[in-house]
């Protein structure tokens, strides 16, 4: 852990930059207690819990007793920032095997993961082109909207910092008016014949970007197989193809088998396009 020298300077900056510093540390760490975050940041624990509470309502962490985590749970999801940072590996391999499945003149639909974004990243080098992208993700529409050949088409609706974003009825109404080649989506989890999420607002996004689609792939990471989540999205049947990095458990790998899911491993540390 780093010394009490950033922490104190962020607290002479004020409140603001000292939950800013504190909000960096536990995304880059995963989880702290709060007495390791007040001897940091020579602050009292009242403090400190002040701090965590303001973190929290912002959707950058979650409180437990004793501490903080930026890691998720069965019924919450990580903030955007923590999740950018994680398996970034095993989502570049699978983005790569992905891109395989797009042709020039498609019209696909990238969801909210950072899985997907690993997947944009690599349009932007503009292999695969002309190309339609249909997005609610502002990481991604960032990502692609000064890219030529794609035309890039926003999906509105309430905007979710904690997920970085567009969300609600209104977003689930854009998508119903479309109809796209394949749509390209993760999730939090993987069990038993179906994919789970935490969150119900995500869950209806998602399902409707699953009808809108002549196609459907799920991309994740190792890490999601054999986990459970709060929501079930749809049973694996609705996907036509599931990508998993070469982490996978051979126990997970028959578990996806026994449910008769279409399945592709893919090798981490392949050379991009």
């Amino acid at each position: 852990m780093s010394g009490n020298s950033s922490g104190s300077g962020a607290q002479q900056q004020g409140p603001a930059a000292r939950r800013a510093a504190m909000a960096e540390q536990v995304l880059a760490d995963g989880s702290a207690t709060a007495a390791e975050l007040a001897e940091r940041f020579g602050v009292s624990l009242m403090t400190i819990h002040r701090d965590l509470d303001e973190l929290e309502r912002q959707g950058i962490v979650r409180k437990f007793r004793g501490g903080v985590t930026a890691q998720p749970s069965g019924v919450f999801e990580s903030n955007v920032q923590y999740r950018l940072k994680t398996m970034r590996a095993e989502k570049a391999a699978v983005a790569l095997e992905a891109l395989k499945l797009i042709e020039p003149g498609m019209a696909v639909m990238l969801d909210d993961s950072t899985s997907t974004l690993e997947m944009a990243r690599l349009l932007r080098l503009g292999g695969t082109t002309p190309l339609t992208v249909v997005t609610n993700f502002l990481e991604a529409i960032n990502l692609l909207a000064d890219q030529r050949g794609i035309h890039l088409m926003a999906l509105g609706g309430d905007y979710d910092p904690l997920h970085s974003s567009f969300l609600g009825v209104s977003c689930v109404e854009a998508i119903q008016s479309l109809r796209v080649d394949v749509c390209f989506a993760s999730t939090s989890a993987v069990h038993g014949g179906y994919a789970y999420h935490q969150e119900q607002h995500i869950v209806s996004v998602k399902r409707a970007m699953l009808d809108a689609a002549a196609r459907n792939v799920l991309l994740v990471d190792h890490t999601k197989l054999a986990r459970t989540a709060l929501h079930r999205v749809a049973p694996l049947s609705r996907f036509d193809l599931l990508l998993v990095d070469d982490g996978a458990s051979a126990e997970a790998l028959r578990d996806l088998d026994e449910h008769k899911v279409d399945h592709r491993i893919c090798a981490t540390g392949a050379n991009e396009p």
